[in-house]
């Protein structure tokens, strides 16, 4: 069973999925490749000059794949339940539980309006400062939450505050992600400046 079930693979999803496994929470996402991403060309993130943005994801992907992150690729969720201490989503494939769920899907409102989250009088998920949602321990990033406002950059700044509110909650006290030299050397070797 994973610790975090993410649903959605663009920036926000796959950013919260990086952070909660990178600080040792296993982690699962669902990502139908539906992005809005495969359109953009990024000139405005920080730390990319110039980058298509399917080339982009494809960063992120292996990224997330590199540290372990299970990625259920096309397989798309038809529901997500509270269930026990926790949630279970739904696919073709079978069921999957985790005490977290991230929602990332986008404009796409239907699984949080299903799971039950509040709704802003704009039709947004109503979403605090970590993203959490009305929904305890179930997230809302990016589009989900913003009304015409979407950003890569915004969005997986909204996927990692997810995730480091789940990750203090798990450690029980406020946690930052925060890597020096040597962890990059420890994780990467010798290729620890590269993308």
């Amino acid at each position: 069973m994973a610790d975090v079930l993410v649903v959605g693979g663009g920036p926000a999803g796959l950013s919260a999925a990086l952070f909660a496994e990178k600080n040792g929470l296993e982690t699962t996402v669902f990502d139908t490749d539906g992005t809005w991403m495969h359109k953009a060309h990024l000139f405005n993130y920080p730390g990319v000059g110039s980058r298509d943005g399917s080339v982009f994801l494809d960063t992120l992907r292996n990224q997330v794949d590199n540290f372990g992150v299970e990625r259920k690729q096309g397989e798309e969720v038809t529901d997500v339940a509270e269930s026990g201490d926790g949630f279970t989503v739904t696919t073709e494939a079978g069921e999957y539980e985790a005490p977290y769920v991230v929602l990332a899907t986008g404009a796409n409102r239907d699984l949080a309006e299903d799971l039950g989250c509040e709704l802003t009088d704009e039709g947004v998920v109503d979403a605090d400062v970590t993203m959490e949602t009305s929904v305890e321990d179930a997230y809302a990033t990016g589009a989900m939450v913003r009304a015409e406002e979407w950003q890569a950059v915004i969005s997986a700044g909204d996927g990692a505050s997810a995730a480091l509110n789940i990750l203090s909650k798990e450690k029980g006290e406020h946690y930052h992600d925060f890597d020096v030299p040597a962890d990059a050397e420890e994780a990467f070797g010798a290729m620890a400046d590269s993308e």
